[in-house]
């Protein structure tokens, strides 16, 4: 009998007879660890995007605040926008309204707080060029134009955000590589159950002449679709799960949506492929090291 691998052979196949309920138990488990997966593969795409929207875009924007009162804010106002139209590096400037600051601080601090009564200040929303800017310079021109500015280009809040961001898609991935091994674990112990369940037939098949390599295609074969069929089942639910996730909110709470977008949504799809190849490595490998010892 030749040890030559087929995607499939039922005459081959039909050497080993199934058992009722034999693989319900590995189905299962394979179905989660392929959902896990799925969620997983999405968060770390998810942070991705995180790096560069944190990364990119408040890399190109700045805010002013001016805490004064009466008469004063209006003063400082129209030196601080003269002062920041006049700056190199600059390239926007716009007063954000009381309306908008408002919309802001709602997903916060909820639709019923009394935020007319919060002392907000006036802000500024500046459009930048990084490379032009030079922060410190203008810092100065403000200290004497508008007392009450302050000038934050986001470098602190940026440099957190990117590096939590980091971390999440690090998480992820990390997660990705122990359900890797998780789930080879699973069917390393599946085949040799498998196998040891088998062993008078696999005995007769090798004293007429099997090759082992011609038995173990039989166990791959098996649980290689299993690992197909449950993990696009997982999946499938993952995905799913994902899709009735509340998307980017307006305010730009990016991590709500943590779905994939665009064609990411067929990056998941990799993972029934990947486990039907760990499902069909581990079986392979573990009845062919099974047989050498029973020889």
């Amino acid at each position: 009998m030749s040890g030559r691998f087929r995607l499939r052979d039922r005459a081959a196949d039909r050497l080993v007879p199934r058992r009722a309920g034999e693989q319900t138990p590995l189905a299962a488990v394979t179905a989660i660890l392929a959902f896990l997966a799925a969620l997983a593969l999405a968060l770390g795409l998810a942070g991705g995007r995180l790096v560069e929207n944190w990364g990119g875009k408040l890399a190109g924007t700045a805010t002013l605040q001016i805490v004064a009162e009466g008469a004063v804010v209006e003063q400082e106002a129209r030196a601080a926008l003269e002062t920041l139209r006049a700056t190199p590096g600059v390239r926007s400037v716009r007063i954000v309204e009381l309306g908008e600051q408002r919309g802001l601080l709602e997903p916060w601090l909820g639709t019923e707080a009394d935020i007319e009564s919060l002392p907000l200040p006036l802000l500024i929303d500046v459009g930048i060029d990084p490379g032009r800017l030079n922060v410190g310079a203008l810092n100065l021109a403000l200290a004497k134009s508008a007392p009450h500015a302050v000038f934050d280009d986001h470098g602190s809040l940026r440099s957190g955000l990117v590096t939590a961001a980091e971390g999440v898609r690090i998480f992820a991935f990390a997660t990705l590589g122990i359900l890797a091994v998780a789930f080879a674990a699973v069917y390393v112990l599946a085949a040799r159950a498998a196998a040891l369940a088998n062993a008078p037939i696999i005995r007769t098949l090798r004293l007429v002449g099997a090759r082992d390599s011609f038995v173990a295609a039989i166990f791959a074969r098996r649980l290689g679709w299993l690992a197909l069929a449950a993990g696009a089942v997982g999946t499938a639910a993952g995905l799913a799960l994902l899709s009735i996730l509340p998307r980017e909110s307006a305010q730009g709470f990016y991590l709500v949506a943590i779905g994939p977008e665009g064609r990411g949504w067929l990056l998941p799809l990799l993972v029934p492929v990947a486990a039907t190849l760990l499902g069909w490595a581990a079986t392979r490998a573990t009845l062919a090291r099974l047989l050498r010892r029973w020889t």
